[in-house]
């Protein structure tokens, strides 16, 4: 698998993170009410957020590719 290859799946996955991040505070706004699901479901979603943010910082900052 190229290079280039392997980065678009990684930002396909920080992609999938974010969708997740924001499915889950929905969910957890919407339908939870226990307040210690809601905490540790919005750390989830916090987590997952941040962790999107640093795989797309990472794809964005490394540069491009070398042709081949």
């Amino acid at each position: 698998m190229s290079p280039a290859l392997m980065k678009m799946w990684i930002s396909f996955v920080a992609m999938g993170f974010m969708i997740i991040s924001v499915l889950t505070v929905y969910f957890t706004r919407f339908k939870v009410s226990n307040s210690i699901i809601r905490g540790i479901l919005n750390t989830v979603a916090f987590l997952l957020i941040l962790l999107a943010g640093l795989i797309i910082f990472y794809v964005v900052f490394s540069g491009p590719v070398p042709e081949q």
